[in-house]
């Protein structure tokens, strides 16, 4: 109707030229128009710039205000193509009245040929009055598939008194709940999400690309950049002697892998890695003696300097020990019949030296003491002493990979983020907050499923607990999945491990430390400006929901769990949002990306053992250690999947990156800035402690702690 007024002015004021008669009734047509000039708005809509993020569907807007909602508009160009893969397109909307306070937008997309799908990062509105609305969306839209955005503004359930605002709240969630479902992957496991494969799971969580966490492929890539397809020939075959292991073994100059390869048998470095390894969580200062370790001062004097006796060093806080408990009675690999494979729960006692250096003093190789299960030392004979420490050390390996790595990282922010998808709108603040940290990680978990833990996976090739034995391990390790063994300080406390006087070179507490007290500020900063008070919290009923699904889907009502069912503070919600935070950056990446450094050479780190434990001293050969350690097939498995698991991802985003602006607020965006700024601090601080350093300690450098578990 609009531009049909117009083509009749055009054709009265043209008609005037040669009838001059017409002029007074063309001025008085324009004049009507005039005064019901149409409102128009600019909307800019931007692609995402991930692979297959453009499309050639049709897309339709339409607005909907307090005072009456549009008609839908084709956002169309001719001879232009639109909505490629990192475009930001601009369109002029003209309405047929005023629409007032735009309260939401509606994307429409609509099959132009085959079904094309199309990420949106997010939408703006200009009004004819001027203003600037942003409407973040963040996600993929498929099929003819449409999503209706509010505006970036970030909001309590409470704020929202508007109906039309109040039932897309509950429609968002409801739609959610329906494709975010609990499941039961393992009896006694943390639930997981409902999805056999990767390409199960709804698209916003999908890969980009899933080529790229393909576990096969990855291996198989590893291998070949490694060197070592060469050797899976001869998968059974054992290696000569230690140096054999070098033909599998690349040196890259300068680096911690080298180090540990020329310094393995080393005591101090067995002890350090307690400290600084891959698995920094499981030494603990010794209080008492076990009593199922009947060691006593004559047995380890020759490795006390201070002139004490042993109960005296305990007194002291100078004996700290490692207890694999856990191991005991779990079920060897059995998947290949030609191999027999072995497990043992040693229990290692070490001691601070005056160089404040942790050593090793006594092994047990099994939980009850007796004539077949005796006590090494460092005064026992060298190869003696030396297979005692790599079944410690590959029990190490075991534990690391299936609780501290799947379990206490992969496992529980899966958790954390199948409730957040749940319970809490896009508008919610917390959800803006805790986004990016959960991104990929249901999407690494449900490929590992897929191909690395299921059975026959590739974790059953290399691994003696495979075949069923890591499942037996996360089912014995809930127990001790506690709140507050997530609680970074509360954890190193409970463990004795606090003390930088007493234990100067703990730089995984040091620096964890600082990384737990940075997040804590930007998280207590974030809920201060959205929950004024503690009551606002208590009152917050998605939160309460998202708390509560944690602990009844997550952590299967385990009242021992100490998992909050609810939140009653501010202080409270800080402290569970630092949680999930730390856990899924930081403490994934302490004990993710140092793999490839501690464990590439297999002797220190046996991903599995032929021959069971020495049941006598004086016995073991060279010849007994070697035929011990995995065979040539498994070894280069192995090697492959610590590369592999050790890489960062492509485009990886880090902590205090958040390139997706789902917060629109200038006092949040301050609040991000300050965090980054903190952050950069300690990225400084620990390249000055660790320059000339053999080796440096650098996996909770911020820099390098990824945002999420996405590997």
């Amino acid at each position: 109707m609009f531009i049909m007024n117009y083509f009749f002015f055009f054709f009265e004021t043209e008609f005037h030229s040669c009838y001059p008669g017409w002029s007074a009734m063309a001025r008085s047509r324009l004049t009507a128009i005039s005064a019901r000039a149409m409102p128009s708005y600019t909307v800019t809509v931007a692609t995402g710039s991930q692979w297959f993020a453009g499309t050639d569907d049709y897309i339709y807007l339409s607005l909907v205000g307090s005072a009456g909602c549009s008609e839908k508009h084709l956002l169309d160009k001719p001879f232009y193509n639109d909505f490629e893969r990192g475009a930001v397109d601009s369109y002029d909307v003209t309405v047929d009245e005023e629409l007032g306070e735009i309260q939401l937008v509606k994307i429409e997309k609509r099959k132009y040929w085959l079904h094309d799908d199309w990420y949106l990062k997010y939408i703006t509105l200009k009004t004819p009055h001027g203003d600037y609305i942003e409407f973040p969306c963040y996600r993929w839209i498929t099929g003819d598939g449409e999503v209706v955005l509010r505006d970036g503004c970030a909001k309590l359930a409470r704020d929202d008194q508007i109906h039309i605002l109040k039932q897309h709240r509950r429609k968002e969630l409801e739609t959610r709940q329906k494709q975010y479902r609990w499941m039961e992957w393992n009896p006694g496991f943390p639930l997981s999400i409902d999805a056999k494969c990767h390409k199960d799971l709804p698209r916003d969580i999908q890969f980009d690309s899933e080529k790229g966490v393909d576990f096969v492929l990855n291996y198989s890539k590893a291998m070949e950049n490694l060197f070592i397809n060469r050797f899976m020939h001869m998968f059974q075959s054992s290696w000569n002697d230690f140096a054999d292991f070098e033909k599998i073994f690349v040196k890259i100059s300068n680096t911690i892998s080298e180090r540990v390869m020329n310094h393995w048998q080393e005591d101090p470095m067995f002890g350090y890695q307690f400290l600084n390894g891959c698995n920094p969580v499981l030494i603990q200062r010794c209080t008492e003696l076990p009593k199922k370790l009947p060691v006593t001062t004559e047995m380890v004097e020759c490795s006390l300097e201070r002139q004490l006796s042993l109960e005296q060093e305990v007194q002291q806080g100078n004996i700290f020990v490692v207890d694999f408990e856990l191991l005991d009675g779990i079920d060897a690999n059995k998947t290949d019949p030609c191999t027999l494979q072995f497990l043992a729960a040693p229990i290692c006692l070490l001691y601070k030296n005056l160089a404040n250096k942790i050593v090793p003093i006594a092994i047990q190789l099994n939980q009850i003491p007796g004539d077949e299960n005796p006590i090494f030392l460092p005064s026992d004979a060298k190869y003696d002493w030396l297979l005692a420490k790599i079944w410690v050390r590959s029990s190490d390996f075991h534990v690391h990979q299936t609780i501290t790595h799947l379990l206490r990282t992969h496992l529980v922010s899966e958790v954390f983020g199948i409730a957040m998808y749940r319970q809490l709108p896009a508008v919610h603040p917390i959800f803006k907050l805790l986004v990016a940290h959960v991104r990929f990680t249901i999407a690494i978990n449900t490929k590992a499923r897929e191909q690395l833990i299921c059975e026959c996976g590739l974790f059953d090739k290399a691994n003696a607990t495979g075949g069923g034995g890591h499942v037996q391990m996360v089912q014995r390790a809930m127990k001790d999945l506690t709140y507050a063994s997530l609680c970074f300080p509360e954890a190193i406390k409970a463990r004795g491990m606090e003390s930088k006087e007493d234990i100067p070179y703990y730089f995984y507490r040091d620096d964890g430390l600082l990384v737990w007290e940075a997040v804590r500020t930007f998280t207590a900063e974030v809920v201060d400006i959205y929950y004024e008070s503690d009551q606002v919290v208590a009152e917050d009923p998605e939160l309460q929901d998202f708390v509560k699904d944690v602990y009844v889907y997550g952590m299967r009502g385990r009242k021992a769990s100490g998992f909050p069912k609810s939140l009653k503070s501010r202080e409270q919600l800080s402290e569970y949002l630092t949680v999930v935070i730390f856990t899924a950056s930081a403490q994934h990446a302490a004990v993710n990306f140092g793999q490839y450094d501690w464990c590439s050479w297999i002797p220190n780190a046996p991903p599995t053992m032929r021959a069971p434990p020495p049941t006598a001293k004086g016995v073991v050969t060279i010849e007994q250690i070697v035929d011990s350690l995995p065979d040539r097939g498994r070894s280069c498995w192995h090697l492959g999947a610590v590369w592999a698991l050790s890489q960062f991802q492509e485009n990886e985003l880090f902590l205090g990156m958040y390139p997706e602006e789902h917060f629109i607020e200038k006092p949040v965006k301050e609040a991000m800035a300050r965090f980054r700024k903190n952050l950069e601090a300690i990225v400084s601080l620990i390249a000055e402690r660790n320059k000339n350093k053999k080796l440096p300690y650098y996996y909770l450098s911020p820099d390098r702690i990824p945002n999420s578990v996405a590997i």
